[in-house]
């Protein structure tokens, strides 16, 4: 079969194609560049806990080299502390996972290396793609610079950026808000109160300091600065831009402290969700299928869960087949998570950034105003917590066996501790993205027992029958222990790590059922209508 076609090497493209070869699934990645980014120290990224993960079991180091987890978040009003939370922390009221706070470039270098150590994936630098043809057995591209080059793909993912060019052959329209936000940014090495700390600072009592102003750390002491500008007019010169920096380090300090200015730069925030995000077996993802990213939300989050998602779907279909409904359920599940994190930091924005509406509808204090952004900075709440797929086309019918735990049908699983089928102890997020449902099976006490005879013993032989005749693969682990389940309690975990079902007890005929929901029932081999249909631009060409 021919190998997933995946067009742009940014960091989405790049974790697909890992995640392809997870599965065992070969891909042709098409970079327009020439294969290496440009450093900007300034352009940064936050990674919240479940994309971090997926990076670092993608193989991608520069995670743990070149970035910092936060060890607490600041907000502050004027000259008040509003509230400080510790990160990272295993206990306590207000703990929270810590983000993950590197340079771009430097995510995407430590990518390339994973990928370039990846047999089952080919990057081609230079390629420039100027037409799709589509059939009912796979994906025809065409690539120009240096060479006219034909490419042939079971399917095709469209991850190269906001303007891009697989969107505009595919005619999908991509409307939303222009300009929603715009932030003065500097990367500077300077020595701040708060090390290791983010802090976000709001209506600061220094006149340049404008409504918002926050500060990320990095390693190596240094900073990245972001201010807050209105959304269209004010121009900043590199002189106006010098005054914030000294403005804002006083207004910290006391005084101005010693700094390194190491790079600058204005970026404006674009709110835009495509219409679709599948056209037969071309798909849509990360900014080519949505932008997001005022209030502190992060589109990279987004489209890397965007590459976790479709990774196992086009797996399953490569490997064994898939319904129609499998491939569907990516557009299904994404596009509504997507479209609610728009929607609510659509609605928060009046309030948060004044202009009537909402505001004056919505009563809220600074303390209200700062949860909301608290969320969308540190991925929590609508703004920024992981997406739960409650309403998901795979969710399989309500059943008498289903019991509730402490994750609803569809949401992310809880990393605990299970045993593996080998007899090692390993995390559970540490066994996703292979491919293969998960079958957890909640037992207390098995920790202090030989695993070969707690694998005979009890409800164990019943339920490793029950695996065996799942419609597809799965793996079967123990966990001492999960929120909210009691003994003997069976979850059904899918490969990107979200609850199908839970179960109280053994029930294969249950189990069975879920999993073949989960799996979007018939894998029957999809297939479009036969007529050969093309897009095209530029000269025709015959494909030899």
């Amino acid at each position: 079969m021919d190998p997933v076609i995946v067009v742009g090497a940014g960091p989405v493209g790049l974790v697909l194609s890992l995640a392809l070869a997870a599965q065992g699934v070969p891909s042709v990645l098409l970079d327009e560049g020439p294969g290496k980014d440009e450093q900007r120290p300034a352009r940064t990224v936050v990674l919240r806990e479940d994309t971090a993960a997926l990076m670092e079991r993608l193989g991608c180091t520069t995670l743990l080299d070149e970035g910092l987890r936060w060890s607490g978040w600041r907000s502050m009003r004027r000259k008040q502390l509003v509230r400080r939370l510790a990160l990272g922390e295993a206990s306590g009221p207000d703990a929270l996972p810590a983000p993950v706070h590197l340079p771009q470039h430097a995510l995407t270098r430590g990518l390339r290396a994973a990928v370039a150590a990846q047999s089952l994936v080919r990057m081609v630098p230079l390629s420039r793609v100027d037409t799709l043809e589509q059939d009912a057995d796979g994906v025809t591209l065409h690539t120009r610079e240096p060479d006219s080059t034909w490419w042939r793909g079971s399917y095709l993912v469209g991850c190269d950026g906001a303007r891009s060019t697989v969107r505009k052959l595919l005619d999908i329209r991509f409307p939303g808000r222009t300009a929603v936000e715009r932030h003065a940014v500097a990367a500077l090495r300077a020595e701040l109160p708060w090390p290791g700390e983010a802090v976000l600072h709001r209506a600061p009592p220094w006149r340049s300091g404008g409504p918002e102003v926050t500060a990320r750390p990095l390693p190596d002491g240094v900073w990245r600065l972001d201010w807050l500008l209105p959304p269209r007019g004010e121009l900043v010169t590199p002189d106006a831009l010098i005054t914030r920096i000294r403005d804002t380090l006083e207004g910290w300090c006391g005084e101005t402290p010693a700094y390194e200015l190491l790079d600058t730069g204005v970026y404006t925030l674009h709110h835009r969700l495509a219409r679709r995000w599948r056209s037969k077996r071309a798909f849509l993802a990360g900014d080519a299928a949505h932008l997001l990213g005022a209030l502190g939300t992060q589109g990279l989050d987004e489209g890397v869960r965007d590459a976790e998602n479709l990774a196992w779907k086009l797996a399953q279909s490569w490997h064994h087949g898939a319904s129609e409904l499998l491939l569907d359920s990516y557009q299904a599940e994404r596009r509504a998570a997507v479209a609610a994190r728009l929607r609510a930091a659509d609605q928060s924005l009046p309030i948060l950034r004044g202009g009537g509406g909402l505001r004056t509808l919505v009563p809220g204090s600074a303390r209200g105003h700062d949860t909301l952004l608290t969320d969308g900075h540190l991925g929590c709440g609508p703004l920024g917590a992981p997406p739960s797929y409650t309403h998901s086309p795979l969710s399989p019918p309500r059943a008498e066996a289903h019991t509730a735990v402490g994750t609803p049908p569809g949401a992310p699983v809880a990393d605990v501790w299970v045993t593996a089928p080998d007899g090692t102890s390993v995390r559970l997020r540490d066994r996703l993205g292979q491919g293969h449902l998960l079958v957890v099976l909640v037992a207390p006490g098995t920790g202090v027992w030989d695993r070969r005879h707690w694998l005979s013993a009890g409800v164990m032989p019943r339920l490793v029958e029950a695996v065996a005749a799942l419609p597809v693969k799965g793996e079967l682990l123990v966990a001492e222990s999960y929120p909210g389940a009691s003994a003997h309690t069976v979850l059904l975990v899918r490969p990107d790590g979200h609850l199908v079902a839970a179960f109280g007890g053994v029930r294969p005929a249950e189990l069975f059922a879920a999993a073949d929901a989960a799996r979007g029932g018939d894998t029957t081999p999809a297939r479009e209508e036969s007529q050969h249909t093309s897009v095209r631009s530029g000269r025709t060409a015959n494909i030899n």
